[in-house]
């Protein structure tokens, strides 16, 4: 089996683990994430909007708002890394591709720290996404001009213990889960 049947077996698996993990979640889904980010008070940093059964960071998004800049991955098109801009809690939003939100106004900033999406997730930092690039383009950008923290959030149920990868897949730095702090 060639390595675009063994990701597309290994996200069918994880998207239907994420969904039932999403759909019995409780409460404080965020706070190990809130906790890691008061440690970098202040330096710009990159969230998301979450979408379908995606863990949400909102929480924790809007928390380090209040000490600098936080950002959301705006799309700029097919095989282009992404840009960020400037969101904050209850700020005006439009709809962007793939049903994530976007801020109504772009204010583009570079962030030193990403928190990253994912379907899957391994033990040694390794992310499976949704197939786009989208951020291992991005992350391979960032890191090029400065050091850059890419932290994946997930539900614990996303880990797999082996995600077909390559070379061209950006490892994380950080995994954070509902119930786990993971440091690679």
């Amino acid at each position: 089996m060639d390595l675009t049947h063994l990701k597309a077996a290994a996200r069918k698996a994880a998207f239907a683990r994420r969904k039932d993990a999403f759909a019995n979640a409780g409460p404080g889904q965020s706070a190990h994430l809130s906790e890691v980010l008061a440690g970098y008070r202040g330096v710009p940093l990159a969230g998301y909007m979450p979408i379908r059964t995606e863990i949400s960071p909102l929480a924790a998004m809007a928390e380090a708002s209040a000490h600098g800049p936080v950002g959301v991955p705006v799309i700029q098109g097919e095989a282009m890394p992404l840009e960020f801009s400037r969101w904050e809690p209850d700020c005006a939003l439009r709809d962007g591709p793939f049903g994530a939100k976007v801020p109504t106004e772009d204010k583009f900033f570079e962030p030193e720290i990403v928190i990253v999406p994912l379907v899957a997730f391994d033990i040694k930092g390794g992310r499976l996404g949704y197939g786009g690039g989208f951020y291992d383009r991005t992350l391979e950008r960032l890191r090029a001009r400065r050091a850059t923290l890419a932290i994946g959030f997930a539900f614990d149920a996303q880990e797999a213990d082996h995600l077909p990868l390559e070379d061209t897949d950006q490892p994380l730095d950080m995994m954070i889960t509902e119930s786990r702090i993971i440091e690679f």
